[in-house]
């Protein structure tokens, strides 16, 4: 498994520098200070940054669950149904968590959108797209949205509303679904101290509706999975660091 892993950086990587352009914004002091080796260095890392879920989080998760699930698949659709009761249900959960007169309880909101899923008129909605939706060998559906390690101020709420809308689908569509949704986020920025990103607070709850670092990671592909990513991780990073040197002279100033 942990050569698959690698191969699949590897992949990453070397599709990010085949499409990599440097920013070409004038910085004369900083490249002139640091080297534009470096400036372009770092322009590569912020680019990655941004990208690192889609182009190297979400293939990685995809092949460990691989292993372990029935179904393990990238960019789906929870449904594009919600019935009319559902959305009520859901906006006075919103409210509810917003004005802090209810704590978040994910199996105690499920039951309350399972008993409605299919009752009033039923709405067509066009929802956010599931990252990653693994279907266990007994059935289970876990939808997941895999989100960066430190997420804005607005975020959590919305990632709870879309957490539910997507329960809410999944049910319209089949009402006994044992179903799951939850956010993961790939690494701790924190530790060795717990994840204790502030936004949480009040808006997910923690035991089913969020899973960080080595317990996302070791929830894909079992005990151990995590320690193995670090090691592939640096595997191909040694591999690969000739290259990136390489790649990176070319920005270098002459001194002559």
């Amino acid at each position: 498994m942990q050569k698959q892993i690698e191969e699949i950086l590897k992949r990453c990587l070397e599709a990010k520098f085949a499409s990599y352009k440097p920013e070409t914004s004038n910085m004369p002091f900083h490249s002139r200070l640091l080297g534009k080796d470096r400036l372009a260095l770092y322009s590569f890392i912020q680019s990655l940054n941004t990208t690192f879920g889609t182009s190297i989080f979400e293939p990685v998760a995809q092949a460990l669950a691989a292993q372990r699930f029935r179904e393990a698949l990238l960019h789906q659709s929870a449904g594009n149904r919600i019935s009319s009761t559902a959305q009520e249900v859901i906006q006075n959960i919103m409210d509810e968590l917003s004005t802090v007169e209810r704590a978040p309880d994910k199996m105690a909101e499920l039951k309350a959108i399972r008993a409605v899923c299919t009752e009033g008129q039923m709405r067509d909605v066009k929802l956010t797209q599931i990252d990653l939706k693994l279907v266990s060998t007994k059935g289970s559906i876990y939808l997941i949205d895999i989100k960066t390690a430190k997420p804005n101020i607005g975020g959590f709420k919305e990632f709870k509303r879309s957490l539910l809308e997507w329960a809410a689908a999944a049910l319209a569509d089949e009402p006994d679904a044992d179903i799951h949704t939850l956010v993961a986020i790939p690494y701790n920025p924190y530790e060795p101290k717990p994840y204790n990103r502030w936004t949480i607070r009040g808006m997910l709850d923690l035991e089913y509706e969020l899973k960080v670092g080595k317990e996302f990671w070791d929830f894909l592909g079992g005990e151990g999975a995590y320690e193995m990513l670090l090691d592939a991780f640096e595997n191909v990073g040694i591999e690969l660091r000739p290259v990136i040197d390489e790649y990176f002279t070319r920005f270098a100033e002459r001194r002559d």
